[in-house]
């Protein structure tokens, strides 16, 4: 039913009107108690085999929805309750912005990818806190991350503290904390991946956390497909010396290789970041390199391309201890994340894996027992 009204309706509105409609309805759906109930027992079932612990955090499952679709924090309980295990909401800036002119938001629908250049339109730091400090904490409360970026209008070089006025403001209420420098929509901010600067800005990013915080809250870094694999294997030195807890590997890229969508539709589209299907084998790549770069030692979050169980599941073999999908989810609906996590309970029973801790690191490349994606669940 979703791919029709897609087609029908979705397809040919704005991309970003179709995104604020569709969250309206989720947010809709959830503020109405017994509606509530009957989504998440019919889109959120849970096998405890896919209870998973990472950056010390227990979750039901290990793909979460990643930055971006939730700027501000208004709908995590209702993202929640389409099955995503966690929700990572932001780019949060240290100030309110309304991001870049629109139109921003682009669908490549035969490439099944995206292209935003979004420009981390938000509320700011200070009213995305109020609004997670109000929110009521219970034994259903969904993990939340917290990704912060730079305000655009913020110099380079006074970067740092445009960050730690974030940190400061949101590490009270976040479940983790991410340090976003790799979006190729706010000028200048990809060069703080750089280690000689990215190295000291998460360590003050750190110590600021620790400061409005009685708890470990854990710190990542998230990273560019672009990066040479030399920059990555630096990144990821530099992480394990500073103890960061984990990196998310990748945010979407400058990229535009083959690409299915016609050259001259996507000369008219111009800027932006590519994410979507064709980043998977770079993403799968990245997550492989920092995985046998850090051998486990920090926990590595797999993001880009993921579509389906077979997707996520591949990510978990190659070292991956938790999976993001955001772009998938536009062209799937939400039926999406029951899908997954069938797919994905079907994969570890197949294997023999008590759980998905198990499974995490024991080899892309190995044979491993196949279930078909579409014979798991025929809902769409």
């Amino acid at each position: 039913m979703y791919k029709l009204l897609f087609n029908l309706l979705f397809k040919k509105m704005d991309p970003e009107r179709a995104h604020h409609l569709a969250f309206f309805w989720i947010r809709l759906a959830h503020s109405v108690p017994g509606l509530r109930s009957l989504v998440r027992a019919v889109l959120a079932p849970r096998d405890p085999k896919l209870r998973t612990t990472a950056l010390g955090l227990d979750l039901p499952g290990p793909f979460g929805l990643g930055a971006g679709f939730d700027k501000d924090g208004i709908g995590i309980d209702g993202l929640s309750m389409l099955g995503f295990d966690f929700v990572e909401i932001g780019t949060v800036t240290g100030e309110a912005q309304p991001g870049n002119p629109a139109p921003r938001l682009f669908r490549l629908v035969e490439d099944r990818a995206l292209i935003n250049r979004m420009g981390f339109n938000n509320q700011g730091s200070a009213r995305v806190a109020a609004r997670l400090a109000a929110r009521p904490h219970t034994s259903s409360t969904p993990v939340i991350g917290v990704n912060i970026g730079k305000t655009k209008v913020v110099p380079e070089d006074e970067a740092t503290a445009d960050y730690l006025k974030s940190a400061k403001a949101l590490a009270p209420y976040a479940d983790y904390l991410v340090v976003n420098v790799s979006s190729p929509n706010t000028p200048g901010l990809r060069n703080l991946q750089a280690v000689q600067v990215l190295g000291p800005l998460l360590w003050d990013v750190r110590k600021a956390a620790d400061e409005v915080t009685t708890h470990h809250v854990p710190l990542l870094v998230k990273i560019a497909p672009d990066l040479a694999d030399e920059d990555i294997d630096e990144i990821a030195d530099m992480a394990l010396h500073l103890g960061l807890d984990g990196i998310i590997a990748t945010n979407t890229t400058i990229g535009r290789e083959g690409l299915r969508t016609p050259a001259a539709r996507i000369e008219e589209i111009g800027m932006g970041g590519l994410s979507g299907a064709p980043l998977k084998a770079r993403s799968l790549e990245v997550l492989e390199r920092l995985r046998k770069r850090t051998d486990g030692r920090l926990a590595i979050v797999s993001v880009g391309g993921i579509e389906t169980a077979e997707d996520a599941w591949q990510r978990i073999l190659a070292g991956a201890d938790l999976v993001q999908g955001y772009s998938a989810f536009i062209y799937e609906g939400p039926f999406w994340m029951r899908k997954v996590h069938k797919g994905l309970s079907a994969r570890l029973r197949a294997a023999g894996y008590a759980s998905i801790g198990e499974a995490v690191g024991k080899g892309v490349r190995q044979a491993q027992p196949t279930v078909r994606d579409h014979e798991e669940d025929n809902d769409d």
